[in-house]
Protein backbone atom coordinates (compact mmCIF):
# COMPACT_ATOMS: atom_id res chain seq x y z
CA UNK A 1 0.00 0.00 0.00
CA UNK A 2 1.70 3.35 -0.66
CA UNK A 3 2.67 6.46 1.13
CA UNK A 4 0.05 8.36 2.92
CA UNK A 5 -0.67 11.42 1.63
CA UNK A 6 -3.66 14.17 3.12
CA UNK A 7 -5.73 15.90 0.60
CA UNK A 8 -6.58 19.91 0.74
CA UNK A 9 -9.89 20.93 0.74
CA UNK A 10 -10.14 22.00 -3.14
CA UNK A 11 -8.44 18.31 -3.73
CA UNK A 12 -11.11 16.24 -1.62
CA UNK A 13 -13.47 18.33 -3.67
CA UNK A 14 -12.30 16.75 -6.72
CA UNK A 15 -12.28 12.72 -5.23
CA UNK A 16 -15.62 13.83 -4.46
CA UNK A 17 -16.63 14.35 -7.99
CA UNK A 18 -15.06 11.22 -8.90
CA UNK A 19 -17.03 9.44 -6.11
CA UNK A 20 -20.32 10.92 -7.15
CA UNK A 21 -19.77 9.22 -10.52
CA UNK A 22 -19.07 5.79 -9.06
CA UNK A 23 -22.19 6.41 -6.65
CA UNK A 24 -24.15 6.91 -9.85
CA UNK A 25 -22.69 4.06 -11.67
CA UNK A 26 -23.72 1.89 -9.53
CA UNK A 27 -27.56 3.03 -9.35
CA UNK A 28 -27.46 2.63 -12.92
CA UNK A 29 -25.94 -0.74 -12.35
CA UNK A 30 -28.53 -1.62 -9.42
CA UNK A 31 -31.34 -0.36 -12.35
CA UNK A 32 -30.58 -4.10 -14.25
CA UNK A 33 -30.22 -6.19 -11.45
CA UNK A 34 -32.82 -8.98 -11.97
CA UNK A 35 -32.47 -12.58 -12.49
CA UNK A 36 -31.29 -13.68 -15.95
CA UNK A 37 -28.81 -10.57 -16.44
CA UNK A 38 -25.02 -11.67 -17.04
CA UNK A 39 -22.42 -10.19 -14.69
CA UNK A 40 -20.79 -9.14 -18.00
CA UNK A 41 -23.95 -7.22 -19.27
CA UNK A 42 -23.74 -5.14 -16.24
CA UNK A 43 -20.51 -4.35 -16.63
CA UNK A 44 -21.15 -2.83 -20.46
CA UNK A 45 -23.57 -1.08 -18.54
CA UNK A 46 -21.00 0.30 -15.91
CA UNK A 47 -18.20 1.42 -18.11
CA UNK A 48 -20.15 2.90 -21.07
CA UNK A 49 -22.07 5.35 -18.14
CA UNK A 50 -18.72 6.26 -16.62
CA UNK A 51 -17.42 7.17 -19.93
CA UNK A 52 -20.63 9.40 -20.60
CA UNK A 53 -19.52 11.29 -17.46
CA UNK A 54 -16.16 11.86 -18.56
CA UNK A 55 -14.66 9.52 -16.79
CA UNK A 56 -13.05 6.71 -17.05
CA UNK A 57 -13.26 3.03 -15.16
CA UNK A 58 -10.60 3.03 -12.25
CA UNK A 59 -10.18 -0.94 -12.46
CA UNK A 60 -9.85 -1.79 -16.07
CA UNK A 61 -6.34 -2.86 -16.79
CA UNK A 62 -5.36 -2.07 -13.21
CA UNK A 63 -2.94 -5.05 -12.85
CA UNK A 64 -4.52 -6.89 -16.06
CA UNK A 65 -7.52 -6.26 -14.08
CA UNK A 66 -10.37 -7.21 -17.62
CA UNK A 67 -13.57 -5.43 -16.20
CA UNK A 68 -14.98 -1.98 -15.29
CA UNK A 69 -16.55 -3.75 -12.55
CA UNK A 70 -15.85 -6.39 -9.83
CA UNK A 71 -18.65 -8.31 -9.05
CA UNK A 72 -19.12 -11.25 -6.62
CA UNK A 73 -21.80 -13.59 -6.09
CA UNK A 74 -22.63 -15.39 -3.44
CA UNK A 75 -19.63 -17.37 -2.00
CA UNK A 76 -17.81 -14.63 -3.99
CA UNK A 77 -16.24 -11.98 -1.40
CA UNK A 78 -14.55 -9.52 -3.67
CA UNK A 79 -12.76 -9.21 -7.15
CA UNK A 80 -15.12 -11.25 -9.35
CA UNK A 81 -14.70 -10.97 -12.97
CA UNK A 82 -17.74 -10.11 -15.56
CA UNK A 83 -18.76 -12.86 -16.99
CA UNK A 84 -21.64 -15.01 -18.87
CA UNK A 85 -22.78 -16.11 -15.43
CA UNK A 86 -26.64 -14.91 -15.42
CA UNK A 87 -27.85 -13.90 -11.95
CA UNK A 88 -30.56 -16.28 -10.71
CA UNK A 89 -33.00 -15.49 -7.87
CA UNK A 90 -32.26 -15.25 -4.39
CA UNK A 91 -28.70 -14.50 -5.10
CA UNK A 92 -26.89 -12.01 -3.73
CA UNK A 93 -24.11 -9.67 -5.80
CA UNK A 94 -21.40 -7.46 -4.41
CA UNK A 95 -20.92 -4.50 -7.35
CA UNK A 96 -17.35 -2.46 -6.60
CA UNK A 97 -16.90 0.36 -8.85
CA UNK A 98 -13.97 2.83 -9.20
CA UNK A 99 -13.98 5.88 -11.57
CA UNK A 100 -10.83 8.66 -12.13
CA UNK A 101 -11.33 11.80 -13.28
CA UNK A 102 -8.82 14.74 -13.73
CA UNK A 103 -6.40 12.74 -12.34
CA UNK A 104 -8.92 11.66 -9.18
CA UNK A 105 -10.24 8.48 -7.93
CA UNK A 106 -13.43 7.23 -6.54
CA UNK A 107 -14.37 3.60 -5.25
CA UNK A 108 -17.41 2.32 -3.67
CA UNK A 109 -19.09 -0.99 -3.12
CA UNK A 110 -22.61 -1.91 -2.73
CA UNK A 111 -24.52 -5.63 -2.39
CA UNK A 112 -27.49 -6.08 -4.37
CA UNK A 113 -30.12 -8.92 -3.51
CA UNK A 114 -31.38 -10.50 -6.87
CA UNK A 115 -35.25 -10.57 -6.68
CA UNK A 116 -36.17 -11.78 -3.41
CA UNK A 117 -33.74 -13.00 -1.06
CA UNK A 118 -33.59 -15.34 2.08
CA UNK A 119 -34.26 -13.88 5.69
CA UNK A 120 -30.75 -14.78 6.27
CA UNK A 121 -29.21 -13.12 3.74
CA UNK A 122 -31.44 -9.96 4.13
CA UNK A 123 -29.62 -9.85 8.00
CA UNK A 124 -26.63 -10.41 6.42
CA UNK A 125 -26.84 -6.87 4.23
CA UNK A 126 -27.94 -4.95 6.80
CA UNK A 127 -25.35 -5.87 9.42
CA UNK A 128 -22.73 -5.20 6.86
CA UNK A 129 -24.03 -2.22 6.10
CA UNK A 130 -24.56 -1.00 9.42
CA UNK A 131 -21.24 -2.17 10.47
CA UNK A 132 -19.87 0.31 7.67
CA UNK A 133 -21.68 3.43 9.07
CA UNK A 134 -20.58 2.43 12.49
CA UNK A 135 -16.48 2.31 10.94
CA UNK A 136 -17.56 5.51 9.42
CA UNK A 137 -18.69 7.00 12.87
CA UNK A 138 -15.31 5.98 14.23
CA UNK A 139 -13.66 7.85 11.82
CA UNK A 140 -13.04 11.49 13.59
CA UNK A 141 -10.23 13.50 13.60
CA UNK A 142 -7.53 12.09 16.70
CA UNK A 143 -9.03 9.07 16.62
CA UNK A 144 -7.07 6.04 16.21
CA UNK A 145 -7.07 3.89 12.90
CA UNK A 146 -7.92 0.79 15.02
CA UNK A 147 -11.53 2.31 16.01
CA UNK A 148 -12.59 1.75 12.78
CA UNK A 149 -11.21 -1.34 12.62
CA UNK A 150 -13.00 -2.26 15.89
CA UNK A 151 -16.07 -0.94 15.76
CA UNK A 152 -16.60 -3.10 12.15
CA UNK A 153 -15.74 -6.03 13.54
CA UNK A 154 -17.29 -6.14 17.28
CA UNK A 155 -20.81 -5.14 15.17
CA UNK A 156 -20.42 -8.05 12.31
CA UNK A 157 -18.67 -10.18 15.21
CA UNK A 158 -21.91 -9.82 17.85
CA UNK A 159 -24.05 -11.16 14.64
CA UNK A 160 -21.63 -14.60 14.21
CA UNK A 161 -20.39 -13.61 11.46
CA UNK A 162 -16.95 -13.77 9.88
CA UNK A 163 -14.92 -10.66 9.37
CA UNK A 164 -12.25 -11.13 6.21
CA UNK A 165 -8.38 -10.57 7.46
CA UNK A 166 -6.82 -10.83 3.63
CA UNK A 167 -9.00 -7.86 2.51
CA UNK A 168 -9.15 -4.43 4.01
CA UNK A 169 -9.78 -0.93 3.03
CA UNK A 170 -7.30 2.11 1.54
CA UNK A 171 -6.28 5.56 1.06
CA UNK A 172 -7.52 6.84 -1.72
CA UNK A 173 -6.27 9.85 -4.41
CA UNK A 174 -4.01 10.68 -7.08
CA UNK A 175 -3.67 6.38 -7.13
CA UNK A 176 -6.94 3.66 -6.37
CA UNK A 177 -4.64 2.24 -3.86
CA UNK A 178 -2.50 4.66 -1.25
CA UNK A 179 -1.99 4.07 2.50
CA UNK A 180 -2.71 3.73 4.99
CA UNK A 181 -4.63 0.10 5.31
CA UNK A 182 -8.26 0.48 6.92
CA UNK A 183 -8.41 -3.47 8.64
CA UNK A 184 -11.92 -4.63 9.30
CA UNK A 185 -10.38 -5.96 12.74
CA UNK A 186 -8.39 -4.49 15.10
CA UNK A 187 -7.87 -3.16 18.29
CA UNK A 188 -9.31 0.69 19.76
CA UNK A 189 -7.03 3.04 20.71
CA UNK A 190 -4.20 1.37 18.39
CA UNK A 191 -3.06 2.57 15.29
CA UNK A 192 -1.71 5.64 13.49
CA UNK A 193 -3.84 9.42 14.54
CA UNK A 194 -6.70 10.18 12.06
CA UNK A 195 -6.06 13.67 10.90
CA UNK A 196 -7.70 16.22 8.55
CA UNK A 197 -7.09 15.63 5.02
CA UNK A 198 -6.85 12.13 5.06
CA UNK A 199 -8.85 9.96 2.64
CA UNK A 200 -9.77 6.86 3.29
CA UNK A 201 -11.94 3.87 1.04
CA UNK A 202 -13.92 1.86 4.14
CA UNK A 203 -15.20 -1.35 3.05
CA UNK A 204 -16.57 -4.09 5.67
CA UNK A 205 -16.35 -8.03 3.94
CA UNK A 206 -18.08 -9.96 6.14
CA UNK A 207 -18.73 -13.68 5.56
CA UNK A 208 -21.92 -15.78 6.89
CA UNK A 209 -20.38 -18.02 7.92
CA UNK A 210 -16.25 -18.39 8.57
CA UNK A 211 -13.45 -15.88 8.26
CA UNK A 212 -11.59 -18.19 5.93
CA UNK A 213 -11.26 -17.33 2.24
CA UNK A 214 -9.05 -18.22 -0.51
CA UNK A 215 -8.37 -17.38 -4.51
CA UNK A 216 -9.58 -19.30 -7.08
CA UNK A 217 -6.92 -19.96 -10.50
CA UNK A 218 -8.65 -17.35 -12.16
CA UNK A 219 -5.87 -15.30 -10.03
CA UNK A 220 -8.53 -12.31 -8.93
CA UNK A 221 -11.61 -13.67 -7.51
CA UNK A 222 -11.76 -14.32 -3.64
CA UNK A 223 -14.23 -16.81 -1.96
CA UNK A 224 -15.46 -18.11 0.85
CA UNK A 225 -13.54 -21.16 2.28
CA UNK A 226 -16.83 -22.26 3.32
CA UNK A 227 -18.74 -21.63 0.61
CA UNK A 228 -21.27 -19.94 2.45
CA UNK A 229 -22.41 -16.01 1.11
CA UNK A 230 -20.32 -13.11 1.98
CA UNK A 231 -21.37 -9.18 1.95
CA UNK A 232 -19.17 -5.95 0.84
CA UNK A 233 -20.13 -2.32 1.04
CA UNK A 234 -18.02 0.60 0.63
CA UNK A 235 -17.51 4.42 1.29
CA UNK A 236 -14.75 6.77 0.06
CA UNK A 237 -14.88 9.31 3.02
CA UNK A 238 -12.43 12.32 4.24
CA UNK A 239 -11.39 13.07 8.00
CA UNK A 240 -12.46 16.25 9.13
CA UNK A 241 -13.06 18.59 11.83
CA UNK A 242 -16.05 16.58 13.55
CA UNK A 243 -17.91 13.64 12.01
CA UNK A 244 -16.09 12.86 8.39
CA UNK A 245 -17.45 13.65 5.04
CA UNK A 246 -18.60 10.36 3.04
CA UNK A 247 -18.01 11.53 -0.83
CA UNK A 248 -19.69 8.64 -2.02
CA UNK A 249 -23.43 7.91 -1.35
CA UNK A 250 -25.87 5.05 -1.27
CA UNK A 251 -29.06 7.55 -2.14
CA UNK A 252 -29.34 6.89 -6.08
CA UNK A 253 -28.92 2.93 -5.41
CA UNK A 254 -31.60 3.28 -2.67
CA UNK A 255 -34.05 5.37 -4.95
CA UNK A 256 -33.57 2.68 -7.62
CA UNK A 257 -34.13 0.02 -5.16
CA UNK A 258 -37.21 1.28 -4.31
CA UNK A 259 -38.63 1.82 -7.30
CA UNK A 260 -38.27 -1.73 -7.94
CA UNK A 261 -40.67 -2.75 -5.28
Amino acid sequence: MGKIIYKTESEIQKIHQSSLIVSKTLAEVGRSIEPGISTAELDKIAESFIISQGAKPAFKGYRGFPGTLCVSVNAQVVHGMPSDYKLKEGDIISVDCGAVKDGWYGDSAYTFAVGVISEELKQLLRVTKEALQLGIDAAIEGARLGDISAAVQTHAEKHKYGVVRELVGHGIGRSLHEGPDVPNYGKRGNGMKLARGLVIAIEPMINLGRKEVKQLDDGWTIITQDGKPSAHFEHTIAIGKGKPEILTTFEEIEKVKAAQL
